[in-house]
C-alpha cells in the first residue's frame, strides 16, 4: 500500500509508516508545498497513492467530483503526531484495507473509524 502524506501532517509520519511496511512519501518531497488539494488528489490517482491527511477538504472534493479514487484517509484529532495516534491509524488501515484498495474515504477519530465507499452517491 502506497501512502501520500498531505502537507498538514508532520513528515515524521513517513518514518513511522515505512517502519510498518508501507511505501510512504510526504507531499513536500514530490510537489509544491502550496499546491491545491485537487493537484494532490490528481498526483495520488496518477501514481497509485492513498492520500493521508488532516484536511476535510479532500472528502468534499471527492463528493463534488464523484470520483472513484484515489482513496483518502483523514484523521479528525487535535494531536496528529504518530506517537499519539499511530496505533489508531494502523488499526483503521488494517480494518479497512480492502475498502482502501478499492476506493474509499476513511475517517478516523479517537472514538471510531468509518469508511465511505467511492464514488459517493447523491
Amino acid at each position: 500500500m502506497k501512502l501520500l502524506l498531505d502537507m498538514n501532517l508532520p513528515p515524521r509520519w513517513v518514518q513511522f509508516l515505512t517502519a510498518e511496511g508501507f511505501e510512504c512519501v510526504h507531499w513536500s518531497d514530490v510537489g509544491e508545498p502550496a499546491a491545491e488539494d485537487s493537484q494532490i488528489l490528481a498526483y495520488a490517482q496518477e501514481n497509485g497513492f492513498i492520500v493521508f491527511t488532516h484536511d476535510l477538504d479532500f472528502g468534499a472534493l471527492l463528493a463534488g467530483s464523484r470520483a472513484a479514487g484515489p482513496s483518502v484517509i483523514q484523521v479528525r484529532t487535535q494531536n496528529i503526531v504518530p506517537e499519539a495516534i499511530g496505533s489508531l491509524v494502523l488499526s483503521a488501515i488494517g480494518q479497512f484495507e480492502k475498502e482502501l484498495l478499492q476506493g474509499a474515504l476513511i475517517t478516523i477519530d479517537p472514538y471510531r473509524s468509518r469508511a465511505r465507499i467511492l464514488p459517493f452517491r447523491p
